[in-house]
């Protein structure tokens, strides 16, 4: 995968100095070391009406994506597999990175077996490949299409936007459907 693209995010109101003024543009090395060591992530997804769910869970940076498995009867799982799109942010609120990507189910066995390994690695665990059947829970690949980030104590200064290639060729909004409202 080619290097993203930077910038510095349009935030009307925010007093974001430009892109050569503060901290500048952060280089994605700082922000791939965030999603690499952070302990918990969010992941927010879409419940079948649109309105957002949100829930902690362990996870890897791996390869360019985030990586995290799921009870196939969860919540999270059901929404992903309707509508792959989500959000993870990792767990610290001083220096955040903030991942808008789309899910990819992971049922292949080699990938199953890198992701186990992995976990067992960063959490000091021994769970064994049983832990990741397709039939039982769902595991899922997270490819970043924007990311996010900041640094702490220079918020006008630090934000930096990355944008990848995949994320705007050939792009379609599906679109939500709309809440129903109780007429009185």
């Amino acid at each position: 995968m080619s290097g993203p693209k930077l910038s510095r995010p349009y935030m009307p109101g925010y007093g974001i100095r430009p892109a050569s003024e503060g901290t500048g543009l952060l280089p994605w090395s700082w922000a791939e070391d965030k999603l690499t060591v952070s302990r918990n992530y969010w992941v927010v997804s879409a419940w079948p009406d649109g309105h957002p769910h949100a829930m902690p869970v362990w996870g890897m940076w791996h390869a360019g994506g985030f990586w995290f498995s799921s009870s196939k009867p969860s919540r999270k799982s059901k929404n992903l597999t309707a509508d792959p799109r989500c959000v993870v942010a990792t767990e610290d609120t001083q220096n955040p990175v903030i991942v808008d990507g789309i899910a990819e189910l992971i049922t292949v066995q080699a990938d199953l077996i890198t992701m186990l390994a992995l976990e067992n690695a960063k959490y000091s665990t021994d769970y064994g490949i049983e832990m990741l059947d397709p039939a039982l829970n769902s595991s899922f690949r997270v490819r970043p299409r924007w990311v996010f980030g900041l640094e702490a104590g220079d918020f006008t200064g630090s934000r930096t936007g990355w944008e990848f290639a995949q994320s705007r060729k050939g792009r379609t909004r599906k679109p939500r459907p709309r809440p129903r409202t109780r007429r009185p």
